[in-house]
């Protein structure tokens, strides 16, 4: 039982994405990964939409995507032909399947001569992957040494347990229920950032949009979640430097870090 990531993703893309989303999608790519990008291998594990591979294709890197959802590839063609026209010709090699398959790992690792890449970026992606670890391991590998990892993953509060509840029982009822669901939480979900935060909910980080976030926050299952303090030590013992980490704006929300792999 898993949320249609792919299906969201289209709908988003299709109704709500705009050149003003993008842009600032744009700008929160390079504050997070402000390094020069120019010739650089980068991998986008679960991809979504394509942003950051259409927008890391535009700062000149070699990009490479992996989605367990075939409906990426689709939303990711056709945001390439509706937004990013000068890089149509721009091949974006993509794997489908899941990153916890050992073979999905191989088929990545055949996409460069020394089976890893000079970047890794997965926003959001490897705690719905229902083995958060070894999701986490599997994309660490990826990283040559000395190479870059980004990863954004959901914070650890005293409500994850009921969120978890509520994802599960999201995913387990009929179209009609999910739709009641979103109706009901949706008001709830826009008074508690505000609450937290002081700003309209309406005025969405990263390109997002604040409707199919919620759709995808009420419904994404499988969910999990860990502090900054233990993916820090997590990575740590995979051979990886804190290089920068963002702290999730609400206590829900995602954690963002850079990691660098040691050499």
């Amino acid at each position: 039982m898993q949320f249609d990531f792919g299906q969201n993703w289209k709908e988003f893309s299709e109704n709500a994405l705009t050149d003003e989303k993008i842009h600032e999608a744009r700008v929160a790519l390079q504050d997070l990964l402000d390094e020069d990008l120019a010739g650089k291998t980068f991998l986008d594990i679960g991809f979504g939409q394509g942003m950051s591979l259409l927008l890391a294709s535009e700062r000149n890197a070699a990009t490479y995507g992996c989605d367990i959802n075939p409906k990426c590839k689709q939303v990711l063609d056709a945001n390439k032909t509706r937004f990013f026209s000068h890089l149509v010709a721009r091949d974006i090699p993509c794997v489908v399947g899941s990153i916890l398959d050992e073979s999905v790992v191989s088929r990545l690792q055949q996409l460069t001569p020394s089976g890893t890449f000079d970047i890794v970026h997965s926003w959001g992606v490897l705690h719905h992957t229902g083995d958060m670890t070894t999701a986490i391991k599997n994309a660490a590998s990826l990283v040559r040494p000395g190479g870059t990892l980004v990863l954004a993953l959901y914070n650890r509060h005293w409500t994850s347990s009921t969120w978890l509840a509520i994802k599960w029982l999201y995913c387990k009822s009929p179209a009609l229920v999910q739709r009641l669901f979103i109706m009901l939480l949706y008001p709830v979900i826009w008074l508690a950032k505000f609450l937290v935060t002081g700003k309209n909910p309406m005025r969405q980080q990263r390109g997002m949009d604040f409707m199919y976030n919620v759709v995808d926050w009420v419904g994404g299952y499988p969910y999990e979640y860990e502090s900054t303090d233990e993916t820090n030590r997590r990575m740590s013992a995979l051979g990886f430097i804190l290089h920068k980490v963002i702290p999730a704006e609400v206590p829900t929300g995602c954690n963002e870090f850079v990691f660098h792999k040691r050499a």
